[in-house]
This record gives C-alpha cells, sequence and structure tokens, in this order.
C-alpha cells in the first residue's frame, strides 16, 4: 500500500498546481477531503481518499503506472525538437511528470511503461533487476537455424568490450523471430542480428517482465496497470 503523503503534494501530483499554489488553495478553503474542507496543506492523504478542488473531484493521489502501445513515428523522450514524443499520447494531468520506463526507437512499436514512481521505474530498467524484454522481428533475410545458439551464447556487437548477455531466439517462420533479451543496450536487438548479416525490418516490443501488452489496446492508445502487474516488478 502507498504510504500517506502531504494533501498539497497530492494535489500538486494531479493537477497543473504547484505546491505553493496547492497550499494557497488549501488555506483559502477550496479543497475537500472526503467530502470535508481541509485547510492544512500538511494534513497527510491516503490513495484511497477523495480529493476535490472547488467542488470538482481529482484523480486518486499517489504514483501512476501506464502501459502506451507505441506507434511508429513517435520518440521516447519527455521533449523533441523535430518529432511527437510519447508523452503527447499521453491525455492526462502533469504528464510532464512522468518518465519512460524502457524506451523504444522512433520506428520500433509495441509496450512502453510511463510512470512518476523513480524506484518502480528503475527496477524495470537496470539490468541488475533481470526484467526481460520480448520483442516479435521481422527480417530482410532468412534466420539461420544456428543463430539460436549464437543469441544464447552471447553476441559481439560493434565497438563493444563484452558480449551481450544470453538472449533467446525463437524462430517464428524463416525471417520471422521472437527475441528476449535481459539487458537494453542501444539499438540491441537491430545490432545482433546485424553481427550476423541479417537486417531488422520491423520491431515489435511485446513483453516487459511479466507484463504483457493490452491486445485490446490499438497503436497509440494506453491505460493504466492493474495492481497485480504493478507489484510483479519486484
Amino acid at each position: 500500500m502507498a504510504s500517506p503523503i502531504r494533501l498539497d503534494k497530492a494535489v500538486s501530483q494531479v493537477t497543473g498546481l504547484s505546491r505553493s499554489d496547492a497550499k494557497r488553495a488549501a488555506k483559502a478553503q477550496r479543497i475537500s477531503v472526503n467530502d470535508q474542507v481541509v485547510t492544512d496543506p500538511a494534513v497527510k492523504v491516503q490513495a484511497s481518499d477523495s480529493l476535490c478542488l472547488d467542488g470538482v473531484p481529482l484523480l486518486k493521489p499517489g504514483p501512476r503506472y501506464i502501459m502506451l502501445n507505441k506507434p511508429m513515428g513517435y520518440v521516447s523522450a519527455t521533449k523533441d525538437p523535430k518529432h511527437p514524443t510519447v508523452l503527447d499520447l499521453i491525455e492526462e494531468p502533469n504528464t510532464g511528470r512522468l518518465h519512460i520506463a524502457g524506451r523504444l526507437d522512433i520506428d520500433t512499436t509495441g509496450l512502453v511503461l510511463l510512470t512518476d514512481d523513480g524506484q518502480w521505474s528503475h527496477k524495470v530498467t537496470s539490468p541488475n533487476h533481470h526484467c526481460a524484454k520480448t520483442y516479435y522481428a521481422q527480417l530482410a533475410d532468412k534466420i539461420e537455424a544456428t543463430a539460436v545458439a549464437k543469441f544464447a551464447k552471447g553476441i559481439w556487437l560493434n565497438s563493444e568490450r563484452r558480449r551481450t548477455r544470453p538472449a533467446r531466439l525463437q524462430i517464428l517462420f524463416a525471417n520471422e523471430a521472437r527475441v528476449t533479451i535481459g539487458e537494453g543496450r542501444y539499438h540491441q536487438v537491430k545490432r545482433m542480428f546485424a553481427a550476423l548479416g541479417n537486417k531488422v525490418l520491423a520491431l515489435h516490443r511485446e513483453k516487459i517482465g511479466d507484463i504483457s501488452l493490452d491486445e485490446a489496446l490499438r497503436e497509440g492508445e494506453y491505460r493504466f496497470l492493474s495492481p497485480d502487474e504493478i507489484a510483479s516488478v519486484k
């Protein structure tokens, strides 16, 4: 269960108000908690409490965990001068507080996780936590059967000082495969196939850890994670 947090912080999390503005709103009797006006901005509130500002219900306070089906053409960044970002697809308050737990290239589609919980995000992205990522890949040429063993052993990438960690390669069809890796080096899946003389034409992330992309989500759509999905990131 999430720890209780100050009222001004909770209101700031789910609105566009700064902490100072949230304090002033409380003192001006504009905020209610569970239908009771609260004027002390230091009062602690729970994630289960119902908050209202000027009589308008607010989202529940606390960290947010979002699953997005990323389309091609969007960058995994908070800001970009040339391209739309994944945050442009999130229609929620204070998207600037969200950060991306596991980025994808601009031409890669599929599962992206966004959160404002830094510790949870670190567990998803840190190689030390071994949070596996699974991709569907379409290749330009036939995938040789020997590639399975090479992926399992680890592959030397150009300009790298060590092999990749062992990865699982499942050949689906002649030029289609499912790849599971336990780290996130730059363009890793593409470079692994390139090291074997093949080229990735399309790449789609299906799964991060035990969290699978919801098949009901169309490209560009998102939803909040379930409690079980959040807890699956140990």
